[in-house]
């Protein structure tokens, strides 16, 4: 049997797991119980992982749980049930039911049907979102694509499926401190898009607040691209010749008599400038040695706890 494995990472999501179960169960008999399931419990501080522990050996589909022994972020958790999903195509959806069930299917229809598609993503063409959520993520995604990568959908990417090799080639990127989403855009490989409206949460909140966004963002920048290092070598080179003119107008004004005093406040805010702007500087350059350092450590992206494996009930 050629199975879909479903990655779902989990976290603050104990409200809304009695509907994706039953959303589930409706979705495994769309695919004549070829799905299997993989709920990877991402240091949840709730009862997500009891609830699941309970509920799966009851359920209809096969399914694995999978409990990380802390918080290890949503990619870290993604990465962990790809790597124990034993499928021949894979997909990931969130546990809040913000994108909707049918959207794997359609997803896993597509790579059926085009063999040589590698990876389906679900591109939002509308949210029910607050206003103030879309125009942040507006303004997130607008950046994105402006200095990251260029080929992602305005509205970003939360669900995907891919084939088996599309996975492996994932999974040996290795890296710390980086964006899956960008990984999956860097690795190339035939991609299709399939659009759908994100529906509006009913159980709970969102746990990607804005310091994490604000994370997730940095670490696509650093990860991607050069961007900081270009813009902080303009600034040098522009304030560079500004200080150059400054020095030209300053050597002027003494030898023509205007200047008798040396002036304090001149000095003051130059070196406070040029201070800045170094130190500026330093913490850039000194964002890009510290992840290339955490990646000499090769610690694990996850730490696994335990894993519980479920064949599911036979209707």
């Amino acid at each position: 049997m050629i199975l879909l494995t479903l990655v779902i990472p989990v976290y603050r999501n104990e409200g809304s797991i009695p509907d994706l179960l039953s959303e589930l169960s409706s979705m495994n008999k769309e695919l004549n119980s070829a799905l299997e399931v993989v709920f990877v419990i991402d240091g949840s501080p709730d009862r997500c992982y009891e609830i699941l522990r309970d509920s799966l050996p009851n359920a209809e589909f096969k399914s694995k749980l999978v409990l990380l022994s802390r918080n290890f972020g949503s990619f870290a958790a993604i990465r962990a049930g790809l790597e124990v999903g034993t499928g021949d195509r894979f997909a990931v959806m969130a546990a809040d039911l913000q994108e909707p069930p049918e959207l794997v299917v359609a997803m896993n229809t597509r790579l059926i049907e085009d063999s040589s598609t590698d990876v389906v993503i679900g591109v939002r063409e509308g949210r029910n979102d607050p206003l103030f959520s879309r125009l942040a993520a507006g303004l997130f995604w607008g950046f994105y694509r402006r200095y990251i990568v260029p080929e992602i959908p305005p509205g970003g990417v939360d669900v995907f499926a891919c084939s088996l090799a599309f996975r492996d080639a994932l999974l040996r990127l290795e890296e710390r401190h980086s964006s899956l989403i960008a990984q999956i855009f860097w690795l190339g490989y035939k991609r299709q898009l399939i659009t759908y409206t994100r529906q509006e949460r009913q159980h709970g909140t969102s746990a990607w607040t804005l310091k994490k966004k604000v994370n997730y963002l940095m670490d696509s920048v650093f990860a991607f691209t050069d961007l900081p290092i270009r813009l902080l070598t303009r600034v040098g080179g522009g304030t560079a010749i500004l200080a150059a003119l400054f020095g030209f107008l300053v050597i002027l004004s003494k030898l023509i008599g205007e200047i008798t005093v040396p002036g304090y406040a001149v000095t003051i805010l130059s070196i406070v400038f040029f201070g800045s702007i170094n130190l500026f500087g330093l913490g850039i350059v000194g964002s890009y040695a510290w992840r290339t350092y955490e990646n000499t450590k090769q610690r694990p992206l996850n730490v696994v706890l335990n894993t519980h494996e479920f064949m599911g009930k036979r209707s």
